[in-house]
């Protein structure tokens, strides 16, 4: 999925201003380069001339930001490299550690978003890349579970 798509989407759902999604980078890359500008740009559709494409790194710091936003920072633990490349399943993976979200709860948020999956194919995203039941998560299932995961943090 895009990954302008997918800061969109937590923009809106967690009703974020650029400020906030500058400081949830700030929080984990205290010397990352990104201004309002550039955040502002990057939330464009992409047909305007101004638009700015949303790279892995600027994302991989959104999420891991949100993380520590949501569940605090551990300070036993060494700071974690930032991904290169993410993909559905790793986004997937952060938003669940964000949320806090159980089994229950991401089939529930699934199923809230009109597109129910079972226990085996949710459990078979979160699986290693080597592993014999690996399913790489499509872009339709990343956007569903980000449709299913607004309506339960903003209602409705």
């Amino acid at each position: 999925m895009i990954a302008n798509d997918v800061l969109r989407s937590l923009r809106y759902m967690l009703d974020l201003a650029d400020q906030h999604v500058i400081a949830l980078v700030r929080v984990v890359d205290a010397d990352f380069p990104i201004e309002q500008d550039d955040v502002r740009r990057m939330l464009l559709r992409e047909d305007d001339p101004a638009y700015l494409v949303c790279d892995d790194g600027v994302l991989a710091r959104v999420l891991d930001g949100l993380i520590v936003h949501q569940r605090g920072r551990d300070d036993r633990l060494p700071p974690r490299p930032f991904e290169t490349r993410l993909g559905n399943n790793m986004i997937l993976k952060k938003l669940r550690v964000a949320f806090e979200l159980t089994e229950v709860d991401m089939l529930a948020v699934f199923a809230a978003a009109g597109f129910p999956i079972s226990k085996p194919e949710l459990s078979a995203l979160f699986r290693q890349p080597d592993h014999r039941n690996f399913r790489a998560c499509g872009d339709q299932v990343l956007r569903n579970f980000l449709k299913g995961l607004t309506l339960r943090v903003r209602g409705g």
